[in-house]
This record gives structure tokens, sequence and C-alpha cells, in this order.
């Protein structure tokens, strides 16, 4: 790793004093870089790493998943379903425009058109400016997750996004898996600048100089973000000393990080939920509630935790992990391959059929190795499986277009309940609300979704814990999708990164607030 220093840090200590931490250039390694630079374009973890290094939201999670003011300094709730907050003064676009409440309302709207991010801002009917670092956000019932919502707002530089491109094209013009003005430019307000991308390659950052946070510890001017797909080459890179920090670091390999010099492995539980959806409009068989729940019964997922993912894995029964507001200890695992076998002959399937699975190979911990050991299984019911597995760039497309009967995806839920996990993956699908964006099985159940409905417009958490609670027992015995485990995560860095400081439960860690020695 090369460290630099300022010209001021050097004059320091030409006079005799020097900073404790010089400025720093690092190199990490993610299994898959960002599919564009449209914040708007994907709801995904590597699209909101990246809104969390060259933007900042109003309100942001600590560690311990409390809130802390970033680009909003305080919030009131004005009445039932008025939310107030003052906004910072004094930051800066990296276009030099200066951020005011017209780009905190004008990126309000465009979220709410989003197809990805609509559901979250459906709760809402409008957002106003009081005044010039003022707004105020109205749900149309009172809504318990207010400030969870505004992690997901990362002002956007209204005034770099608005005009024509030489083409004739809106530079704000948000476009799914296409080439956009905003997909490949960006202007933000947080503690890095993107210098330069080359997609599937790297993307080059530096250090904002008129950056607004100067009580941040952070001292990395200079950052690169690489994509190594495989699992051993991503850590030999880190052992090797090409890069100074990964992630994810497959639980095969934490034993080989653990036991380097000058090389430590940050872990932290994880709920992000991994699932494959079973597409009841492409294969007839899935319709059946009995074929279903024989899938969910074949498939060995205690099995899958203990010899792919080497314990480091939580088994699921249902979508939300313990602690999740809905959580129902009744609803376990249920491997159990003669009850498999005795549904499939209920529902008329002895001899078993064929179907296709779709998985990605770079998007989640052993994804590959996971959809290869749940086609085996299958293959014990007679379901005979054609797999195909692509990298998360040419993933992504297909599964929005639902292109296979069988489908993985991962979700880790930001309001830390299960509600936002059914709005997204088992309600029905609506392309006006954005609800069900992500549900490939195309599973719709009304009950569901109205108590769904119900639970937002619940303050009372008792009672919406209990509403939440009916949901999952409903997907439970519908088998609405294979639950196979809670992802943990890890995370493999030099010593001398202090890279604990900034992870997070979300997979978001903070580079801004990167300390490297």
């Amino acid at each position: 790793m090369k460290t630099l220093k300022t010209k001021l840090a050097i004059a320091m200590m030409a006079i005799g004093l020097s900073f404790s931490a010089a400025a720093a250039d690092i190199k990490v390694a993610y299994d898959a870089d960002p599919v564009s630079l449209d914040p708007h374009e994907q709801l995904s973890g590597g699209t909101l790493q990246l809104s969390h290094m060259v933007m900042d939201p109003l309100v942001r999670y600590t560690q311990a998943l409390d809130f802390e003011p970033r680009l909003a300094t305080a919030w009131e709730r004005v009445n039932d379903t008025t939310y107030r907050f003052t906004l910072r003064q004094g930051v800066t676009f990296h276009s030099g425009n200066p951020m005011t409440a017209d780009d905190v309302v004008w990126t309000f709207n465009r979220l709410k058109s989003s197809p990805d991010f609509k559901a979250i801002f459906e709760p809402y009917s409008d957002m106003k400016k009081v005044d010039d670092f003022t707004v105020e956000l109205i749900s149309k019932y009172p809504y318990p997750l207010v400030l969870q919502t505004a992690t997901y707002i990362f002002p956007m530089d209204s005034q770099f996004y608005s005009g024509k491109t030489a083409d004739g094209k809106d530079k704000a013009d948000l476009v799914k898996h296409g080439n956009s003005f905003a997909s490949t430019n960006i202007s933000g307000t947080g503690p890095f600048i993107v210098t330069e991308r080359e997609q599937g390659v790297k993307v080059e950052f530096e250090r904002f100089a008129d950056y607004w946070d100067k009580e941040t510890k952070g001292n990395v001017d200079k950052l690169t973000l690489v994509p190594i797909k495989e699992n051993a080459t991503r850590v030999a890179a880190l052992l090797s000393g090409g890069v100074d920090m990964i992630h994810p670091v497959a639980p095969n390999d934490h034993k080989r990080v653990q036991g380097s010099d000058g090389i430590e492995l940050v872990t932290l539980p994880g709920t992000r939920l991994i699932t494959f959806q079973m597409n009841q409009t492409s294969n007839e068989a899935l319709k059946d509630v009995r074929v279903r729940q024989a899938i969910v019964h074949a498939i060995n997922n205690d099995g899958i935790v203990k010899k792919i993912m080497k314990g480091f894995a939580t088994t699921a029964g249902q979508q939300g992990p313990v602690g999740y507001a809905g959580y129902d200890e009744a609803l376990v695992p249920r491997y159990d391959v003669k009850k498999a076998k005795q549904l499939m002959k209920e529902a008329g399937y002895e001899k078993g059929f064929k179907l296709t699975m779709l998985a990605p190979n770079n998007r989640y911990v052993n994804d590959a190795k996971v959809a290869q050991a749940a086609a085996a299984m299958l293959s014990k019911i007679g379901i005979k499986v054609d797999l195909k597995t692509l990298p998360k760039a040419q993933y992504w497309p297909e599964f929005d277009l639902c292109a296979a009967d069988m489908l993985m995806i991962g979700w880790h839920s930001d309001t830390e309940d299960s509600a936002n996990l059914t709005e997204f993956l088992t309600m029905t699908r609506d392309a006006k609300t954005g609800k069900g964006q992500y549900n490939c099985g195309y599973y719709s159940n009304p009950k569901v979704d109205a108590l769904v409905e119900q639970s937002n417009k619940e303050t009372d958490p008792a009672k919406r814990a209990q509403m939440l609670k009916d949901v999952e027992r409903i997907l439970y015995d519908d088998a609405a999708f294979v639950p196979l485990h809670w992802q943990s995560e890890a995370w493999g860095a030099k010593s001398n990164v202090h890279a604990a400081e900034i992870v997070n439960p979300m997979v978001m860690p903070y580079f801004g607030d990167l300390v490297v020695d």
C-alpha cells in the first residue's frame, strides 16, 4: 500500500510536526462492481454502497443501528403525517453547486418514479420545501418508519442533472440497464468523487476537497474499487498485498485469512435473507402449493449452512430472523425428503418434472455452490434442474425478466423488520406502487397484501409485530418462496486498515470514515 502525504503535512513535518494519520491510497476488492452510477436505477447493496461513498443520506445508521444526522441535522414530527427535516447548511456538490431544499425535493420526486425505489416511498404523498434549508415529508397516513425511509434519501445535484445531453436526451432520465447520462455521470455531496470507471475493471475515487464533514477521522484520499469474482483469487490478492481490503471472505477462507500475519478478519452476524423464488407464471407445476411445499422440504438448507457456508450463516425457515418484528419461533426449517416425495405424489408429479434455475455467481457468498447443491437435492424428488449461473452484471437484467422457473435472490431489510422483505419479495406485483418489484415467484395473496398495508399504518409496535407474524405464517403455509439462510458477513483487511470501525450490518462500509495507519 502506498501512503501519500499532503503538502500541508510535509510542511508541518519540516517544522517538527506531523499528522497522526497521513493521507492514504488504498485498493478494495469486492466480488462485483456497481452496475451503474445512477443511485436510483437499482435497489441493491452495490448501488447503496456507491451512494454512501459519493453521496450522503439525510440520516444514516450507526453500527448499533441507531440513527445519526448527515445532511439532515435535526428532525421532528409536526403532526401525525408530517416530519420536518432541518438541512445542513454550507454543503457543496462535487460540481460546485450548493445543496439546498430544492435538491432534496427533486430527489424525493425522482425516487417516487423509480421502479425499484417507489415502493419504499409509496406511503408518502409529498415532500414540501419550507425554506432553503427545511423540508417536510408528508405521509398519506401515520407511518412508523419515517427515519428508516430517510436513510434512502441521498440528495442529488438537481442542477447537474438538468438539461439535455448532446443527443437530446434528458439528463435526469432513469433507465434500467440502459445507457443514460445519470448512469455514467454522478455529482454528490459525499466524501469521494468518481474520477474514472471501467465497468467490470475498476472504479477510481478521490477525496472531495470541499467535503462538509470536517470532523471525520477518515484519511483515505484515493480509493480504487476492483471486482474480483473468484473467492480464492480475492483472498490471494489481499494476502499478496495487491489489495488492502476485501469483501466478502468466503467461509472456506476464514482460517486462511485469520492465520496470516498483518491481516485481520472482521465479521458481523448478518440479516440478509438468501432465497429461491418459484415462478408460477413460467412453470405450471409451481402453481400447486403442494409442489412448492415439496421443493421447500427437499432442500436441506441446514446442510447447506453446515457444509457450504461452514456454519457462517443461520438456517432460515421464514423471512425475518430473530429480533425482527414478525419473527415466529414456530416457523422452523422443514427438510424432509420423504415428506417431499409424498407431496409430489399427491400433486400428480410422482415422476417429477423439469425446471430452469437461475442464480448469480458473484453476488452472494457461495451463491453458485448453493444453487448447485439445491439443484442436486431437487433431483432426489424427480425434479430435473437446468441451472444457469451468471455474473451479477448479467444476472440482474435476466432476473428483472423473471427468466427462469426458480431464481435466487437475497434481501436485507433496512427497516429491520420483515415488512420490507414482504413488500419487495412476496407482495402482489404492482408496477404503479412498486410493491412486489422483486417478486419473480408471482406469488399473490390478498391477505398478505392487506396485512402489510395495515402494518404500515399501525404505530403500536406490538400490534404491528403481530400483523407481520401473521404474514410470516401465511407465507410459510403457502410455501411462497424457498428460505435458505441469513448470510453472515466477513471482510478481510490489512492490519493497518481500521475496517472494524466502518463496517455495519447493512454491509455498506462508510469508507469516508476509514482510517489507515
